[in-house]
C-alpha cells in the first residue's frame, strides 16, 4: 500500500461521493434491491464521470456508508463528507444518480423520498431543476 493510498482510503473523491449517495439512497429503506445494485453498477460502468474511477473503491465507499448509517448522526457525517469532497458542478449529477437509484425498483419508499429531499437541500438543488431531474428519473424507469 502506498502512502497515497493510505491517506486517500478515508478521503472521498468526487466519484466516491456519487457512489456514496447512490448507496445511501439504496440503503435508506433498509432493503437494498437487486435493481438498485444493478443501477449503481451500470452507472459506474457507463457514465463519463466515472471514466477514471477505480471500481475497487466501491466496496470501501459502501462500507463507509454502512458504518455511518449505524451511527446516530451518521447521515449528517455523510453529508459533511459530501460537502467537503463533491465539486459543486456535480451536485445535479449526484441528485440525478440518487433519483435513478431510488426509481430503479419501481417503488419509492417514504424513507427514500425523505432522503432525496435531504439530498436536494444539502446539495442546494433548485426546486425547478430537482423537479425536472425527478421527472426524468421517473420517465426512465416506467414499466
Amino acid at each position: 500500500m502506498t502512502a497515497d493510498t493510505q491517506t486517500n482510503d478515508h478521503a472521498l473523491s468526487a466519484q466516491d461521493c456519487l457512489v456514496a449517495l447512490m448507496v445511501a439512497i439504496s440503503a435508506s429503506d433498509e432493503n437494498i434491491r437487486t435493481a438498485e445494485l444493478v443501477k449503481i453498477q451500470s452507472s459506474v460502468n457507463m457514465l463519463p464521470v466515472f471514466a477514471d474511477y477505480d471500481i475497487d473503491r466501491m466496496n470501501t465507499v459502501t462500507q463507509i456508508v454502512f458504518d455511518l448509517f449505524e451511527q446516530e448522526d451518521g447521515l449528517d457525517a455523510l453529508f459533511g463528507l459530501i460537502r467537503d469532497s463533491l465539486p459543486e458542478r456535480l451536485n445535479e449529477t449526484a441528485y440525478a444518480l440518487a433519483c435513478d437509484v431510488a426509481a430503479a425498483d419501481g417503488n419509492l419508499a417514504e424513507t427514500e423520498l425523505r432522503l432525496l429531499e435531504e439530498i436536494r437541500y444539502e446539495l442546494e438543488i433548485d426546486r425547478l431543476h430537482a423537479a425536472a431531474i425527478e421527472r426524468g428519473a421517473r420517465a426512465r424507469h416506467l414499466t
